[in-house]
C-alpha cells in the first residue's frame, strides 16, 4: 500500500470513529449487515403524559423556533391532513420498545409544553455540562422533557469535537419534589452547528468533513443549522424515552450506549451507505430532500429507528 493509499485509509478510519454515540456518526459500517444486539436493562421508560419544554438559549429567529416547535407538535399529531409518511408514523415505531419490555404499557403521550427564551446569554457564550443542566432546570421538572437549544454562537463542552447533542437526567429542585423526595427529570441539549461544525452535525445538509464527498442535500426548511438540529433532536428524543435514566434499551457499554436512533446514524432512506443518506423523496418546488411530513405543511428528514422485532434499522423512506 503506497503512502497516498495509507493516508486515504487513515482518513476513512477517522471518519468511522470521530463521534461517540451521543453524536451522529457520519460514516460507519452499514447497520443492516449484521443484527444489533439490543438489550433491555430493566429500568423505567418514560410513560404517561409528558410535556416537551423548549429552552432557547441565545439568538433564534421566530421562524427558526417554529421549525422545532412544529416538529414536536408533529410527533403526536394524528391530523388526517398530514400526508404520509408522517413524523407521527416515525415516532410510533418507538412503541415496539414498550411492547417488548413486558413491564410497561405503551402509554406515552408527548405534547409541546412551554417555551422559554434566554436571548441575553445569562450564563455566557461558553457552557459546561453543569450549566446545560442548570438551563434545563428552568423547565417543569415533573412529567417533562426539557430541551435546551443553543444558538450558533454558543460554544458547549464537547460540541463538534465529540457530540452534536446529548440527553440525560438530573435531580429536580425542591419545587419538583414528590412526597418530600426529589424526582429525576429528563433533559436534552442540541446545538446549532451552522457556523461551528455543519460538516459534522448538519450532515447530510452540508458537505461532510470526513468520508465520501457526495453533494449535500437541500434542507427541507431552508435552514441547514435548524434542519440539522431537528435530526439530532429526533435522535435524542427517541433515546430519551426508551433509555431515560441509563438503564432502559441500548446496545454496548452504558457509558457510550447505542440507542433507538443513534444505532442507526447516517441512515435516512433505503439503500443508504456511509456518506449516502439513502433514496429519499425530493420536493419538486424546492429540491429539498425529506422523509416525513409534519403539521403546517412542514417536511423533515428524520433518522431511521432501530426495530427491536427485526433487529435492524428501519428508515421511513
Amino acid at each position: 500500500m503506497d503512502s497516498s493509499n495509507i493516508v486515504l485509509f487513515l482518513v476513512f478510519m477517522v471518519s468511522l470513529l470521530h463521534f461517540n454515540s451521543e453524536a451522529r456518526i457520519l460514516s460507519e459500517s452499514d447497520q443492516t449487515e449484521q443484527p444489533l444486539l439490543f438489550q433491555y436493562h430493566n429500568g423505567p421508560l418514560l410513560t404517561g403524559k409528558i410535556s416537551v419544554n423548549l429552552i432557547w438559549y441565545g439568538k433564534f429567529k421566530p421562524s427558526q423556533r417554529a421549525i422545532v416547535s412544529d416538529f414536536i407538535a408533529s410527533v403526536t399529531s394524528s391530523k388526517p391532513t398530514v400526508a404520509q409518511p408522517s413524523v407521527s408514523t416515525w415516532w410510533k415505531a418507538t412503541e415496539k420498545f414498550y411492547q417488548l419490555s413486558k413491564k410497561q404499557a405503551s402509554s406515552l403521550v408527548l405534547s409541546l409544553g412551554t417555551q422559554i427564551l434566554d436571548e441575553n446569554y445569562s450564563l455566557g457564550k461558553s457552557l459546561t455540562n453543569q450549566q446545560l443542566i442548570q438551563l434545563a432546570s428552568k423547565g417543569a421538572q415533573k412529567n417533562a422533557i426539557n430541551v435546551v437549544l443553543t444558538s450558533a454562537d454558543v460554544a458547549v463542552a464537547g460540541f463538534c469535537s465529540s457530540r452534536c447533542g446529548t440527553h440525560g437526567s438530573a435531580l429536580g429542585s425542591t419545587n419538583g419534589q414528590v412526597k418530600g423526595k426529589s424526582s429525576k427529570f429528563a433533559y436534552i441539549w442540541v446545538g446549532n452547528s451552522e457556523t461551528q461544525c455543519p460538516g459534522q452535525c448538519a450532515w447530510p445538509f452540508h458537505q461532510p468533513i470526513y468520508g465520501p464527498q457526495n453533494p449535500p442535500l437541500v434542507a427541507p426548511n431552508n435552514d441547514v443549522g435548524l434542519d440539522g438540529m431537528v435530526i439530532n433532536l429526533a435522535s435524542l428524543l427517541a433515546g430519551t424515552v426508551t433509555n431515560p435514566f441509563g438503564n432502559g434499551y441500548y446496545q454496548g457499554p452504558k457509558e457510550a450506549p447505542l440507542e433507538a436512533a443513534s444505532a442507526c446514524s447516517g441512515i435516512y432512506g433505503k439503500g443508504s451507505y456511509p456518506g449516502y443518506a439513502g433514496d429519499l423523496p425530493v420536493d419538486a418546488t424546492t429540491g429539498a430532500s425529506y422523509n416525513a411530513h409534519g403539521v403546517n405543511g412542514r417536511k423533515y428528514l428524520l433518522p431511521a429507528l432501530f426495530d427491536p422485532s427485526t433487529s435492524s434499522c428501519s428508515p421511513l423512506a
